[in-house]
């Protein structure tokens, strides 16, 4: 317990701190890329403090290393590029409206306690799966591993893909149907939701199964449930004109050969 409370401390300081920068500049949108960096933040946190290391502690950390460091980077540099994200200016004004919150209490209340609360539950498998005295893993951390190295590279494929087909002005209306997205709708989200059960399934071998779950569960619903498909499938079907016809088409999340048409999905 002791050990979780001085990472939690750390995790509160650097949200502080962030959430001060965000009041500075008027713009609470970086926080989607320390979303990951926090966790690898978490994760190193909790190795340091380890008076002994095993395979999990060493298999997790690389492995929360390797996701957040690609995906945090990634999401850097886009706000970087792009600039605000829509999502936040649009929930920054509903709170000014239905609640007369100032950017201040609204970057606080609203973006920066939350994203604390959920970042520190999904990093539970790269954090609590390192407290063990197993000094060898079985066939499930293997297995776990294999699972969330394939997600980290899946994810990064379909960002890769993603990010060269936006590069060309000529597809700015256009639904990106190629690669890894003729088969999926997300396939970065499956890929990440790849990457974190396969975290979560080491930290199970190790003898964490129960107190780790809630993690990639909360992952799970906030990517199909809160703020992965739901806030952008209808950002896209108003701009693409071909959307509907792709979403009649492709699967959501896990990679299938899309239908044909006048064909059904049983889904």
């Amino acid at each position: 317990m002791i050990l979780l409370l001085t990472t939690l401390t750390l995790s509160a300081t650097l949200f502080a701190l962030l959430w001060a920068i965000s009041v500075r500049i008027r713009d609470p949108s970086f926080i989607d890329a320390w979303w990951a960096l926090g966790i690898v933040v978490l994760a190193w946190a909790t190795f340091l403090q380890m008076p002994a290391h095993g395979p999990h502690a060493f298999a997790l950390t690389a492995l929360a290393t390797f996701w957040g460091l690609r995906l945090g980077l990634y999401l850097l540099w886009r706000w970087r590029k792009h600039g605000a994200d829509r999502r936040y200016e649009k929930l920054a004004a509903q709170a000014r409206e239905q609640f007369e919150l100032g950017f201040a209490a609204f970057s606080a209340l609203w973006v920066f306690l939350p994203q604390m609360a959920l970042q520190f539950v999904v990093a539970l498998p790269a954090m609590l799966g390192q407290l063990t005295a197993q000094t060898t893993s079985g066939a499930l951390a293997w297995f776990g591993a294999a699972l969330s190295a394939f997600g980290i590279a899946y994810e990064a494929i379909a960002d890769a893909q993603l990010t060269h087909f936006k590069s060309d002005p000529e597809n700015a209306v256009k639904v990106m149907d190629r690669g890894l997205w003729r088969y999926s709708r997300h396939p970065n989200y499956f890929g990440e939701m790849c990457a974190w059960w396969g975290m979560y399934v080491i930290a199970a071998d190790a003898g964490h199964a129960l107190w780790t779950l809630p993690g990639p569960l909360l992952l799970t619903f906030l990517l199909t449930r809160v703020s992965g498909a739901p806030t952008t499938e209808p950002h896209l079907a108003r701009t693409k004109p071909e959307y509907e016809a792709y979403k009649r088409r492709t699967s959501t999340f896990i990679p299938w050969p899309p239908i044909r048409a006048g064909a059904s999905r049983s889904s």
